[in-house]
């Protein structure tokens, strides 16, 4: 059998109309390589809205069935790729989301504080500093979509019967084009990490499936 794959991204949101995961995505679902031919990978652009995410990772998770699940999000005021650790139990009253809702209190739902996402993160981590590219790990995955999505899927990766594994990756704004004098990251250099870190969630997600009862 396949092992199966999802890989997201975000659509546009308030104070960003360019989203690099974007193509980020799509470009590392266009990678072929030896250890991807028994994975089935499949993709989705999340709108940047509460509803979307609610609605819409149970729909592909019933669907596609992934054994794991990786994630990028954009967080603009970062100049380095951010391997998210842990999901806080908090959502911002400031912000509306892009179809302009807002939330009514400032937690997700009844829980602990914050979820982990499992010591596969380091191994993430470790591959893609090993392409090169400055990564770093991070405690707190913000207070906005991309932390309600993180929340959510560390849920699921707890009840599903197929999902093991779920990462996420906070990527900067990108250069386009050639590196920027101030070496701000660039697509290609974005894509080779992410290619690495798939390669690894493949691994792991592998072991995991091997692993079960």
């Amino acid at each position: 059998m396949s092992l199966r794959v999802l890989i997201t991204g975000f659509g546009p949101f308030p104070g960003a109309p360019y989203n690099p995961t974007q193509p980020l995505v799509e470009r590392l679902m266009r990678l072929r390589r030896p250890a991807l031919s028994d994975v089935a990978l499949s993709s989705h652009i999340f709108p940047v809205t509460y509803r979307a995410v609610d609605q819409e990772l149970p729909q592909l998770l019933a669907k596609l069935r992934p054994q794991a699940l990786l994630m990028f999000g954009l967080a603009g005021r970062t100049a380095h790729v951010r391997v998210e650790t842990r999901a806080r139990n908090a959502v911002t009253l400031l912000w509306p989301d892009a179809a302009q809702t807002r939330v009514r209190k400032g937690s997700i739902g009844l829980g602990p504080d914050a979820m982990m996402f499992g010591p596969h993160t380091a191994k993430l981590l470790r591959a893609a500093r090993a392409t090169g590219i400055d990564a770093r790990p991070s405690r707190d995955a913000g207070a906005y979509l991309c932390n309600y999505l993180s929340w959510r899927a560390i849920e699921h990766a707890g009840t599903d019967e197929h999902l093991k594994l779920a990462a996420f990756i906070h990527i900067p704004l990108l250069a386009r084009g050639a590196p920027s004098p101030r070496g701000r990251i660039t697509l290609e250099e974005l894509v080779d990490a992410g290619e690495a870190m798939l390669m690894e969630m493949v691994k792991q997600a592998r072991q995991a499936v091997r692993e079960m009862p």
